[in-house]
């Protein structure tokens, strides 16, 4: 019998905020694999800022979601059934073909990871391309050395708390990381160990960054862009990191954001800017899961995770999400009767 499966597909292009209309939630059928072939059933689904883009007319680090088709993100998922001896039935793995309830998958597409290691979920988030996004950007973009103060904004979210708590481990002195609203401040220096956190909501950015970071900052890991790049470069010291990871606050502009206006600054700072797609990144993935797992277990590293149930909420995970309403990692969990 094939499986009946239900998934979202773009029909219209957000202008500004994407609304519930942009979007449909369709049922289709998915066949049994063919040769060399495998149905996974997505047990959780991942959204994350970067399907903004995507959504777009216009290019993304990744192709753009098409008009009328069945979007694409991560999953992790059972295999249901398979016509691969590689990845047998019962086999736990991740995809990039999220956004619906099962999939059929060349074998090759799909990693097989360990939930004895830790819960399946957690290859979406700390131990999957969040983590080493984190990992990548904090050793192989801006080199944290010893000593080193770090700033990370959007720092409550997903590659965010990671990125801090990480870039304690490689040495940083001092951790700062920014936030919106007196919660998620909180939850950064007292589940996530930051030495400072700044509420970006009360404005006066570069202010709170300077009391935070009085001899300045020697890295900076951007998920927002915007105001933030803008304060951390006033703040940077000389020979200072950037690492362009991501700029939520401008997803949604229906007009082109402005840059900096203290870009020149980098010239005299001596700074280094640099943008980063984790798919460059791939060959650290086995050795930081090693590591990131062993912190998972022995508490040292925290992940949170915002879980919505069913696949007709996953639209409203996303776009919750986009709005800042999750701490760590927003993931939708699919139930299946």
């Amino acid at each position: 019998m094939p499986f009946p499966s239900r998934e979202w597909h773009l029909v219209a292009r957000p202008v500004g905020e994407p609304t519930p209309a942009d979007f449909s939630l369709v049922t289709a059928t998915v066949p049994h694999p063919g040769t060399g072939q495998v149905v996974v059933r997505n047990d959780f689904l991942s959204v994350d800022p970067y399907m903004r883009g995507r959504m777009n007319a216009g290019g993304s680090v990744i192709p753009r979601f098409e008009l009328g088709r069945v979007m694409e993100g991560w999953a992790v998922g059972t295999v249901v059934a398979s016509r691969s001896a590689e990845v047998p039935v019962g086999a736990t793995v991740t995809h990039f073909l999220g956004w619906r309830e099962y999939a059929l998958l060349e074998a090759a597409e799909v990693r097989t990871v360990d939930p004895r290691l830790a819960p399946a979920r957690r290859y979406l988030g700390v131990l999957g391309s969040t983590g080493l996004t984190a990992w990548a950007g904090l050793t192989e973009i801006a080199a944290v050395r010893e000593g080193d103060v770090v700033f990370v904004s959007g720092a409550a979210g997903a590659v965010g708390s990671a990125a801090g708590q990480l870039a304690r481990r490689l040495g940083a002195s001092r951790v700062i990381g920014s936030a919106g609203g007196p919660g998620k401040v909180r939850r950064l220096t007292d589940g996530y160990r930051f030495d400072a956190g700044i509420d970006h909501r009360l404005g006066e950015l570069p202010a709170r960054l300077a009391e935070a970071a009085p001899d300045g900052i020697d890295v900076y890991f951007d998920n927002v862009g915007g105001d933030h790049l803008q304060a951390a470069i006033g703040a940077m010291n000389r020979y200072g990191r950037i690492v362009l990871c991501g700029a939520i606050s401008v997803y949604n502009a229906t007009e082109p954001a402005p840059g900096p206006d203290n870009l020149p600054l980098a010239i005299g700072k001596r700074l280094t800017l640099r943008g980063m797609n984790v798919g460059d990144h791939r060959h650290l993935a086995a050795d930081y899961i090693r590591r990131a797992a062993r912190w998972l277990a022995d508490g040292s590293l925290v992940a949170d995770e915002t879980v919505v149930d069913g696949i007709g909420e996953a639209v409203h995970a996303f776009r919750t999400m986009m709005r800042g309403g999750n701490t760590g990692k927003m993931l939708v969990r699919l139930a299946h009767g």
